[in-house]
């Protein structure tokens, strides 16, 4: 079923375009995600999708299915401030939800019997009990836990949690959502991950965690230049084919450049009074001209800036704690750092990560201990709360306000307009006022001034929040270079594993855990070590023990476990036929050791898939 179509639909902003008769199609199923550079529409394109933006032009339409109920999360959503959390949640129209808050509502007031009849004979009619415990479910994942806390009380992140909790509540059709790993922390985003990857819900989103993308998404859309290119699969068949593609531009681009050069001798040889056949050929060497003039889009960005000397003592945390009240953030931590190190920085939502960076910066005083450093160290530190630009100066002014130059490698210099052009920030926006500059192009251009200062160390708290993936590959391409010691706090499981060398684990109470390896090697013990420690608990149970529950607190699959069983027969289903091919493709006679090799590894990966499956099959079929 066609959910929603796009026909001929353009936006523009004074005299900027942001795109021009874009054509889209979106299925029932479908789980679409876009991306494109900052400044280039991402945000617009939702919001015209979900009837907030005005088309443009007589011929655009966008149509949608009827009776198809949307839900949109924005990237900073607003609530009636008088409201509190419970009452956002439930303020909805779907059916489920109201009988859910009148129950809820008759709860309170036991004594009045006719109202709580009605509220449990209205939660029977629609078998909405498992949907009540549902809504706790998504809750207590999402973190939301004080229901009568008032909406002024919380922070951007917390309302933005509860947003999305209130949108997958709702259970529209289709859900449009703008950068929703923002503002989670690594479990929530996981949990999140499968939410949607287990969920019928047809799916239009912009984010740029690559791990979700490769996890739920089964298309991708690129916004490039004003036009919509389509890539069928993951993230990374999105890769694979829009490698080929560019190389495909590549070749076309080099034939338009040899095809100008010609048309340009024949306008020079050209008489001013020109026929009707003269005056087409001239409007298609303009047309040409434009072509040529465009850059292949796989032109090498580089940013090779040398960082400054650092000597042989660099930063020390010599057991240093801090604690506010009874909360303890940082309890008797040592640690020093070395050379080049490459530490990423990995805990929930509230246990302290900017903190600990303050204290190693020296921006906070410890309670007990002392932080020493270097000499020769030259901090760069780009801070999750953003740079207070001045909104009536230019972006040029503002780089050229820390810097006029850096120095590269073999005594070269970079001016402050070139380190602009090779951070994507294009001549026509060098001009243009801080005011005039999205979100993105605003963080851009604070990472860049933090470079700017030529650091030893850089100290990243979540730098990849609303940077768009182009952005972040220059970033991981420069930083992989990085001369100096770096330090990452991020949410953005891919941006930390293809950058770190170890983790600091913030477990919570002032704990900090040194993890020899990153992010995804960290989960996965720990998955193996929850799973082994339950293995372990139910072989010591006691045979004859009987544990025997009140029914109404008797442990049951809550919604979505009953959903992972189902999609887990399935999985293993198709595990266990991959691993019947490739056993019989062991039989060839005729297999080189080169097929034999990679053969043995897939059998590997598919058995240790299987066994995992079956692991977390055999635990939700005991419940």
């Amino acid at each position: 079923m066609n959910y929603l179509t796009l026909e001929n639909v353009s936006k523009t902003f004074g005299e900027k375009i942001l795109f021009k008769n874009l054509n889209l199609q979106i299925s029932q199923g479908d789980k679409i995600a876009m991306v494109a550079k900052n400044g280039t529409g991402k945000t617009t394109m939702l919001k015209l999708i979900a009837g907030l933006e005005p088309t443009e032009g007589e011929v655009a339409k966008i149509i949608k299915a009827k009776h198809i109920r949307t839900g949109y999360l924005e990237q900073d959503p607003s609530f009636p401030e008088d409201q509190t959390i419970i009452q956002a949640v439930f303020d909805s129209e779907n059916k489920m939800v109201k009988a859910t808050r009148a129950y809820n509502e008759a709860l309170q007031n036991p004594t009045n019997e006719t109202t709580l009849q009605a509220a449990l004979a209205e939660m029977d009619d629609l078998k909405a009990w498992d949907f009540e415990a549902q809504i706790k479910e998504i809750l207590f994942k999402l973190k939301i836990e004080r229901l009568d806390q008032k909406i002024t009380t919380l922070s951007g992140g917390q309302r933005k949690r509860l947003a999305l909790a209130k949108l997958l509540i709702d259970e529209p059709e289709f859900v449009i959502m703008d950068e929703p790993t923002n503002h989670l922390d690594l479990e929530m985003i996981e949990w999140l991950e499968d939410y949607l990857s287990n969920s019928k819900l047809t799916v239009f989103m912009v984010t740029h965690d690559r791990y979700f993308l490769e996890k739920v998404c089964n298309t991708i859309v690129e916004l490039h230049r004003g036009n919509l290119h389509k890539y069928r699969g993951s993230y990374s068949d999105y890769l694979e084919k829009k490698a080929m593609r560019q190389e495909n531009d590549a070749v076309v681009l080099d034939k338009t450049k040899k095809l100008m050069r010609k048309e340009l001798e024949w306008m020079r040889r050209q008489p001013k009074a020109r026929g009707t056949k003269a005056k087409s050929r001239e409007d298609k060497f303009y047309e040409i001209e434009e072509k040529a003039s465009q850059k292949a889009d796989n032109e090498d960005l580089r940013i090779e800036i040398k960082g400054a000397r650092l000597g042989s003592k660099i930063l020390e945390a010599h057991n240093i704690s801090k604690s506010y009240g009874e909360l303890n953030l940082v309890k008797d931590f040592t640690y020093k750092f070395k050379k080049n190190e490459r530490v990423g920085i990995v805990g929930n939502n509230g246990v302290g990560k900017s903190t600990f960076l303050q204290l190693l910066t020296k921006q906070i005083r410890p309670d007990n201990g002392r932080v020493v450093i270097g000499d020769t160290v030259v901090f760069g530190y780009y801070d999750q709360e953003g740079i207070n630009l001045e909104e009536d100066k230019k972006v040029i002014d503002v780089v050229r306000d820390v810097a006029e130059f850096i120095p590269l490698a073999k005594g070269q210099k970079l001016s402050a307009i070139n380190l602009l052009d090779r951070f994507l920030f294009s001549r026509e926006q060098h001009q243009v006022y801080a005011s005039q500059l999205s979100g993105g192009e605003r963080r851009r251009l604070y990472l860049l001034t933090v470079l700017m200062e030529n650091p030893n160390f850089l100290i990243l708290d979540e730098p990849t929040n609303d940077l768009d993936i182009l952005t972040l590959n220059i970033l991981e391409e420069f930083l992989m270079d990085f001369p100096g010691c770096l330090i990452i706090v991020s949410h953005d499981r891919y941006f930390m594993d293809k950058l770190v060398d170890h983790l600091f684990i913030m477990e919570g109470n002032g704990v900090i855990r040194d993890y020899n390896g990153n992010y995804t090697d960290y989960r996965y013990l720990e998955k193996q070590r929850v799973l082994e420690a339950e293995r372990t608990a139910r072989a010591n149970r006691p045979k004859t023990e009987k544990v025997t529950k009140p029914e109404s607190t008797e442990r049951k699959l809550t919604y979505l476990e009953r959903k992972e069983l189902g999609k887990l027969e399935k999985e293993i289903g198709k595990l266990e036929t991959k691993k019947k091919e490739i056993m019989a493709m062991f039989n060839n006679p005729n297999l080189e050791a080169k097929e034999i090799e990679k053969l043995s590894i897939e059998l590997g990966d598919v058995g240790k898939k299987l066994e995992e499956k079956e692991e977390r099959w055999m635990e939700l079929a005991d419940v």
